[in-house]
């Protein structure tokens, strides 16, 4: 019988073992691991299941025969320069561990410092996420950090915690020996038992990545920008590092005498989102999947690997993201959104909407030449449209796919330009303005696309806020960079939602309709109180000459003698004129 030949071998470790390498630095994080992504919650749930004596799953390390490519779990620095194993399989659970039991800052998703904190109950042995009620509760050890850190796990921190809680509630003696029972195991955690699988060093990156995403394939649900961002990692570790410090740096306001950033207020990218944006322009791909294997270097006919192959894909890939990275081109990009009346991250119901069109706007600068005046027009209408109809809502893969194939035989930008008017004109359809918008408005999605079409065109349109005796423009109180203590904009029942449901009008769904809202200053919205509007808007149209409260009526939508209506009349009536202002901001574009 042929001997079974494996590339790894098991491990046994304690916690306070792991830990201990972990913060000498002997065992390291490779670059083809995620950011921390997990919650509190789950950090929590991971104590709880260590404290009852479950199972938590084991490890998989590497042992470090490329020692550059690495880095360390937390923000501190760590005495080995390089580290002699790392971490191929459970990165949260020992970046969780380690940041609350050594009471450690990790980097999270967001690309901040922050600490976890857990709190426990002694007399019952519960966890939970600290917040400032546990913290002023006596019966709660409110950071379970400093368990470890003070040693207050020994008899000294038992007899402390009993004497504090004493002052407000005596526990007799058998609660006080549960208590010190149940800190004591706590404290004991350090001991718990974990095995790791180390994969030897002969191993290549290529095969490791490969064991990485068999593992997490049927364990952690990832997704494809998560395999292509793990051979970036092991073939490019540059251009992940450049993708995330892009997005890092998305999320922090500048300074006066900075350099250039790709910071806005309309959306902070995530590395896999920018990802999809260089396969697209790069492979004119919406679906990931058979990227991945290019990027390996698989010939999809003969499912054969070449490393001529991979280097030549990834060569693509690069010269894609160094376009999708220039700030230039972001900086002009993020314009014609603007233009089109997102003002801020408000309005912006679909980022996949906002990522998609950076793509076709790429494509049609780079590889057609379209001069950027033109393409300024043509992507926010193509915003507008694929926003508003929720184009990428589902499937979003397989639609950006289709589009892409409509557009990546054109010879020409008048053949480009052509085929992106004739995707929005499909949906468009003098049927889509005059029957399907009105429809759709009929929802109570505070996040509904129409609304915020609607609030966009208003933006666009030059509209003035409801009531607004100064005509102060909406798109002026929703500048994102104004500072104030509360929304200088509020969305206002014209219908107050107290009157309807005086009047038996009840369900939700009905007194928060799309059509009954508008945007008021927050004062105003005050004044108006629970009034139905027969009796608040006479007041308030005595302020305005005639043609001033005409025109004010016109921009928002408002039917003539729309006060004197009855409720489902009036919403009926307002959602023609609503889809109306949508469809002229629209063809202003």
């Amino acid at each position: 019988m042929t001997e079974l030949k494996t590339c790894f071998k098991k491990v046994d470790y304690d916690l306070s073992g792991l830990l201990y390498n972990l913060e000498m630095g002997d065992i390291g994080l490779p670059d083809l691991q995620r950011p921390f992504v997990w919650s509190n919650i789950r950090v929590r749930a991971l104590f709880d299941s260590m404290y009852r004596g479950f199972p938590v799953g084991n490890m998989l390390f590497w042992e470090n025969g490329i020692i550059e490519n690495s880095r360390q779990i937390g923000v501190d620095g760590k005495q080995r320069s390089a580290p002699a194993r790392l971490i191929v399989d459970g990165q949260q659970r020992l970046t969780s561990l380690y940041a609350v039991i050594k009471g450690k800052k990790i980097r999270d998703k967001n690309y901040k410092e922050r600490h976890i904190e857990i709190a426990f109950r002694p007399r019952d042995g519960k966890f939970e996420v600290s917040d400032a009620a546990i913290k002023k509760d006596v019966e709660w050890i409110p950071n379970i950090t400093v368990i470890w850190t003070l040693d207050k796990g020994n008899y000294e921190g038992i007899t402390e915690f009993i004497e504090k809680l004493a002052q407000k509630k005596n526990p007799d003696p058998s609660e006080r020996k549960t208590i010190s029972a149940n800190i004591s195991k706590l404290y004991g955690l350090k001991n718990y038992p974990f095995t790791a699988f180390e994969i030897n060093q002969t191993v290549s990156e290529e095969e490791v990545a490969d064991i990485f995403v068999r593992i997490n394939s049927t364990a952690v649900p990832l997704n494809q920008a998560d395999f292509i961002l793990t051979l970036l990692s092991v073939f490019w570790d540059d251009g992940r590092r450049d993708l995330e410090k892009f997005c890092a740096t998305s999320r922090k306001t500048p300074k006066a005498g900075d350099p250039p950033s790709p910071f806005n207020y309309l959306i902070q990218p995530d590395a896999d989102q920018l990802l999809r944006v260089s396969v697209a322009l790069g492979f004119k791909r919406g679906k990931l999947q058979s990227v991945y294997q290019l990027l390996r270097g698989k010939d999809l006919d003969t499912g054969e690997f070449s490393t001529e192959r991979r280097v030549a894909q990834f060569a693509v890939l690069q010269g894609a993201q160094a376009e999708v990275l220039n700030l230039m081109y972001w900086d002009q990009f993020l314009k014609t959104l603007i233009g089109a009346g997102f003002r801020t991250s408000e309005l912006i119901s679909s980022q996949t909407s906002v990522l998609y069109a950076y793509a076709f706007y790429l494509i049609g600068r780079l590889e057609h030449k379209i001069p950027e005046h033109v393409m300024q027009r043509l992507i926010s209408r193509w915003f507008y449209a694929s926003s508003l109809t929720g184009r990428y809502s589902s499937s979003a893969e397989t639609i950006m796919e289709q589009d892409l194939n409509r557009i990546k035989d054109k010879k020409d930008s008048d053949g480009y330009i052509q085929a992106i008017n004739e995707m929005m004109m499909s949906q468009l359809t003098n049927d889509f303005w005059t029957i399907t918008l009105p429809h759709n408005l009929d929802n109570s999605s505070p996040k509904s696309p129409e609304l915020y079409a609607y609030i966009a065109a208003q933006n666009k349109l030059g509209a003035s806020v409801l009531f607004s005796i100064n005509e102060k423009k909406i798109s002026e109180l929703l500048d994102p960079s104004l500072k104030v203590f509360k929304k200088a904009l509020d969305r206002h029942h014209l219908y107050p939602k107290a009157w309807l449901m005086r009047q038996g009008i009840t369900d939700l769904k009905q007194t928060n309709q799309v059509a009954n809202y508008a945007l008021l200053e927050w004062p105003d919205n005050i004044e108006i109180s629970d009034d139905p509007p027969r009796e608040y808007l006479p007041k308030i149209q005595i302020r305005f000459k005639p043609e001033v409260w005409n025109h004010m009526c016109d921009q928002h939508a408002l039917p003539q003698n729309w006060e004197q209506m009855d409720y489902n009349t009036f919403l009926n009536e307002r959602r023609k004129l609503m889809a109306g202002i949508i469809r002229k901001g629209f063809e202003t574009l």
